[in-house]
């Protein structure tokens, strides 16, 4: 997008960042320990079934945040581009994660925790904020969900209508 280009609206936004949580391989996660001393790293990542998947070990500061936090910010890697996640964590260790969360992170990233080390675990970031914009002219509109729900909701399905 260039510079002279006009604001994207809501809509445009939200088929932007569900298109770059679709493709892109690596988030930014920021958490906190219980003294608040923050942690930021960067994690593959896979978008499925209205989730953030991640996993990393529960014996890293990022994996102990994650679990006893239950919160994150995520945030993709173009700062002219920005997508701002915040999300509640649940943790599901090797043994609970649904399969098919585990099969689209490896399907994704060609890597499986649970064939890995036992102290794995996956971490379902669920949305309940999102904020997207390019650079300053798109400020004053970038929430597009609040609340954990999208200020743009899809179309509710009608009845085939024909020419």
């Amino acid at each position: 997008m260039k510079i002279d280009e006009p604001p994207r609206d809501a809509e445009e936004r939200k088929r932007h960042v569900l298109d770059r949580l679709d493709r892109e391989s690596d988030i930014w996660v920021a958490s906190a320990d219980d003294d608040g001393l923050p942690c930021m790293v960067p994690l593959w990542f896979v978008w499925h079934a209205g989730a953030v998947w991640l996993a990393t070990r529960l014996t890293n500061p990022t994996g102990r945040n994650l679990r006893n936090g239950r919160r994150a910010r995520l945030a993709l890697a173009d700062t002219r581009d920005v997508v701002l996640v915040d999300g509640s964590v649940q943790t599901h260790t090797l043994q609970e994660v649904p399969p098919a969360a585990a099969a689209a992170f490896l399907a994704k990233h060609g890597w499986d925790p649970r064939e890995d080390n036992p102290s794995y675990a996956f971490f379902e970031v669920r949305p309940y904020a999102v904020q997207a914009w390019h650079e300053v002219r798109e400020l004053p509109k970038r929430h597009i969900m609040r609340d954990g729900e999208w200020v743009v909701q899809d179309p509710p399905p009608g009845p085939a209508t024909t020419p």
